[in-house]
């Protein structure tokens, strides 16, 4: 599939993958984080450090993690990945560009009005 491809299949699910109240908690603090982490990922290329390396992919790593948690509150599991560059296109689209745009859409907030509370991580 390609990147236009999988920018629109993330796009068309990815409300009905996002509908519990601390998953939608847990990714509007998780991903910014992950985006500075990608921001100070891409800065360390040009100043290389190895404690900016180190930590950048933290927070990326920590973001994914926090997010992955979340995914476990969800009554529909995300999609498996089909392999290596299908997990690292899907997951840098979903963090920089189709949260964002969740949010920004106002998809987060309707889907935050229409969530009801998970009983593990009720926020």
């Amino acid at each position: 599939m390609s990147i236009k491809g999988i920018i629109k299949w993330q796009w068309e699910g990815y409300a009905k993958f996002h509908k519990s109240r601390s998953n939608l908690w847990l990714h509007i603090f998780a991903v910014p984080i992950f985006i500075a982490g990608s921001v100070l990922l891409f800065f360390t290329v040009f100043n290389f450090s190895v404690l900016l390396l180190v930590v950048s992919i933290l927070l990326m790593a920590v973001s994914l993690a926090v997010q992955g948690i979340g995914h476990n509150e969800e009554a529909l599991p995300p999609e498996p990945f089909t392999g290596p560059v299908n997990a690292v296109i899907r997951i840098l689209l979903e963090q920089l560009y189709t949260f964002p745009k969740f949010v920004i859409s106002g998809g987060w907030c309707a889907a935050y009005k229409n969530s009801k509370s998970s009983n593990k991580l009720s926020v």
